[in-house]
C-alpha cells in the first residue's frame, strides 16, 4: 500500500517519462501520438484523483486551503492546453510551441507540489490522518479514467 505522496510522486516520475518521449518525437507519429494519448488520459484521471483526495485534505487544513485552490487553478490551465493540443494538428510547429508551454507549466507544478506542498503537508497533516489515501487515490484515478470521454463531450457542450 502506497502512501499518499509515493503515489502522486509515482505518476509524476511517469508523466516526466512521457512528457520527454513526446518531446523526442516529430510530427504526428505512432509513437507521438501514442505517448501523446497516454499522458492526456493519465494526467487527466491522476488530476481529478488527487483534487478528490489528496487536495480534500488538505483543504480541511488552515494552511492547506490556499495551497489545495492554487494547485486547483494550475490542474485548470493545464487542462486547458491540454484540450486545446488535442484540437491542434500534432504535425504543426503550432502545436510543438504550445506543448512547450504545457511541457513547462506541468513540470513547474509537479516540482512546486513535490517540494512545496508535500513538505509543508507532511508537517501539517498527522500519517494517521491521511493513512490508506495513496490506495483511495489510486483506486479514484482508476474510476476517473473510465469518465474522461464523457466529462470532455460535457465540457464541450458547454
Amino acid at each position: 500500500m502506497p502512501s499518499i505522496y509515493d503515489a502522486i510522486k509515482q505518476d509524476h516520475d511517469d508523466h516526466r517519462e512521457l512528457l520527454k518521449t513526446i518531446g523526442d518525437t516529430s510530427g504526428d507519429s505512432d509513437s507521438r501520438k501514442s505517448a501523446w494519448s497516454k499522458f492526456y488520459h493519465d494526467v487527466k484521471s491522476h488530476a481529478a484523483a488527487e483534487e478528490e483526495t489528496f487536495y480534500s485534505k488538505l483543504i480541511s487544513k488552515t494552511w492547506g486551503q490556499d495551497a489545495a485552490r492554487h494547485s486547483v487553478h494550475e490542474h485548470q490551465e493545464l487542462d486547458d492546453l491540454m484540450e486545446e493540443l488535442n484540437d491542434m494538428d500534432m504535425s504543426s510547429s503550432g502545436w510543438l510551441q504550445k506543448f512547450k508551454t504545457l511541457e513547462h507549466d506541468y513540470l513547474h507544478h509537479i516540482d512546486e507540489e513535490e517540494q512545496d506542498v508535500f513538505t509543508r503537508a507532511r508537517d501539517v497533516i498527522p500519517d494517521s490522518e491521511i493513512e490508506g489515501y495513496g490506495d483511495r487515490f489510486l483506486k479514484r484515478k482508476q474510476e476517473e479514467r473510465k469518465l474522461i470521454d464523457e466529462k470532455r463531450k460535457d465540457s464541450l457542450e458547454d
